[in-house]
This record gives structure tokens, sequence and C-alpha cells, in this order.
């Protein structure tokens, strides 16, 4: 993992990656020294669309510009990974109230777990502000064109996943 500076990680599930998590990683990385982009490799939610190692790719294909973020998965609790990649903030994208309130809650969960560790939320961009992977993914399921919502090979990944499963 990254050492020195100050590292920032970005927990979430990423099934699939949209423009709207990259455009939060972009601007996490103008803020902190290094960004961990961190994939759930378990997870309470249903059962994803896509792999963990599937996640992580479309992750680290979709921000190969940016110098200073590695892609991680992890399974457990984000504190503890948090704490392994020594990470001083987690970074969680919030689009509307309910996941302010959702993503406030969990901030205060993580303080009591794990003393220090910071919480910062970034708004989401206006242009991304509508946008969730379980809307792209049923949009991509009902044959809508989701090319200006996600990245070019995700897209791809999509119509291919979507094509063996429909």
């Amino acid at each position: 993992m990254s050492t020195g500076g100050r590292i920032a990680l970005c927990p979430g599930t990423y099934d699939p990656v949209t423009l709207g998590h990259i455009d939060i990683v972009e601007r996490a990385s103008r803020l902190f020294t290094t960004v961990i982009v961190a994939v759930a490799e378990g997870s309470t939610k249903k059962q994803p669309l896509f792999t963990a190692d599937e996640r992580k790719t479309m992750m680290r294909t979709g921000t190969t510009h940016l110098g200073n973020v590695e892609v991680t998965g992890f399974t457990g609790l984000v504190t503890t990974h948090a704490r392994d990649v020594g990470a001083c903030a987690i970074v969680k994208g919030v689009r509307t109230a309910a996941d302010f309130d959702y993503e406030a809650q969990m901030a205060g969960f993580n303080g009591r777990i794990a003393p220090g560790l910071e919480t910062v939320f970034l708004p989401a961009s206006p242009e991304w502000a509508f946008l969730s992977s379980s809307g792209v993914r049923e949009a991509a399921a009902w044959g809508a064109d989701i090319s200006g919502w996600v990245p070019a090979h995700v897209a791809d990944a999509l119509r291919d996943r979507i094509g063996r499963t429909a």
C-alpha cells in the first residue's frame, strides 16, 4: 500500500462503476496524496451483477489517468481496511438528503469504531446527482443507452453480461 502523505479510502460496491463514481474519485484525488478505491468483495447487499475482480478491473481502467489512485478489494469492516492502508479519511459521495442521512449514520458508527478516522462527504456533481448503479443496471436491462452514464468499457461489460443473462 501507499506510504506517506494523506491517504483517503473511497469504499463502495461499484456494481457497476459509473461516471459519478469516477467524478468523486477524481475530486478526492485532488484533495489527498493517495486515494485508495476499496471495492467491497463481500456485501450484505443483494448479489452483485459483476464479480469483485470484474469491478476492481472496471475501476482500475476508469482511473488509469489518475496517478495517485489505487484500487483494492476489501471484506469486513471498512474501518479495518482503512487502518490497514493507513487512511486518515473515508470519502463518500452523496447525491441526496437520503444518501447524506445514511452516510452520516455510518460515519457515526465508523467514528466510534475507529476514533480519528474522519469521513469526508463530497456532494455529487450536478450532472451525476441522479445517477446510481442500480438505475444503470435497470436501464441497461431494458435496452436503454447508458453510454453517457458509464465509461465505455463498463457499457461494453454491461451489454455482454445482460446479453448472457437476459
